[in-house]
């Protein structure tokens, strides 16, 4: 059966992602209400249940609004506070809507129990990642509640998914990431072939994503911080780091990023 992926828009750069299939649905990190419910109704859509990434308010926002007149399963990870009626989740545990089964992975670092929800796909369909903010195109999450370390160790474990992996991300960073990029890693074209197709992708008021996991490996410094090139540029930012162990690298480059205009 058909499904039909939609990144739905909140706030300034948010998306919640909306997964269709014969006329049910489920959203995830649903940070406002209103969209959910517009996107329901104009479609004639019913909502099958929600899963959660992590704990900030613009994932979690909507959830008392579509909670009050809506019962169905909510899930969310079991490391992490979030108020109302909510299943929890971990690593190793198994998640069915629509009829389809998603892996719950622990992928902490942006927070300290976020989880990320993986879909292996089938014959029609390529696998998808809702990811939250651990993962963005052409970059990572900021370390509020994690570790460069657990930050690295979240990161590889995406990076190994499936190369035609979806990645669904809940925030439209791609350009400002692509920008940081290409300031670490001026010589990798790919990178640069990636920013002209989203740049274009924008520029028509369309979304980048989602991107995929193999894209990732070629264009995201953050999953690439044992090649050379993004080693040695990150130590030229802090000549003190070893290099050669990539958690330090990311480290390094994660405090770049956070400075970087």
């Amino acid at each position: 059966m058909h499904l039909e992926l939609t990144p739905l828009r909140a706030f300034d750069d948010n998306y919640i992602w909306l997964l269709a299939r014969g006329g049910e649905a489920l959203v995830v990190d649903p940070g406002d209400a209103a969209p959910v419910r517009a996107a329901l109704e104009s479609r004639g859509l019913r909502l099958a249940g929600i899963l959660v990434t992590h704990h900030h308010g613009d994932h979690v926002g909507g959830l008392d609004d579509l909670c009050a007149s809506w019962h169905g399963p909510v899930y969310a990870p079991a490391g992490e506070r979030i108020a109302g009626p909510v299943t929890p989740v971990r690593e190793g545990q198994r998640v069915t809507l629509l009829g389809l089964e998603f892996e719950v992975l622990d992928v902490p670092g942006h927070t300290a129990g976020h989880v990320a929800y993986h879909w292996r796909g089938d014959a029609g369909h390529a696998p998808l990642l809702f990811c939250g903010d651990t993962l963005f195109s052409a970059g990572c999450g900021r370390l509020f509640e994690g570790t460069p370390q657990q930050m690295h160790a979240s990161l590889s474990k995406l990076a190994a998914l499936p190369g035609a992996t979806r990645v669904c991300c809940a925030h439209e960073y791609t350009l400002s990431n692509l920008r940081f990029a290409a300031a670490v890693e001026p010589g990798n074209a790919e990178l640069q072939a990636y920013r002209a197709r989203c740049e274009a992708l924008r520029a028509r008021g369309l979304p980048t994503l989602p991107s995929t996991i193999a894209i990732e490996r070629e264009v995201n410094p953050f999953l690439r911080c044992a090649v050379g090139a993004v080693a040695q540029a990150a130590r030229a930012r802090q000549p003190a780091l070893d290099a050669s162990t990539p958690s330090e690298v990311l480290g390094a480059l994660r405090e770049w990023k956070n400075a970087f205009r």
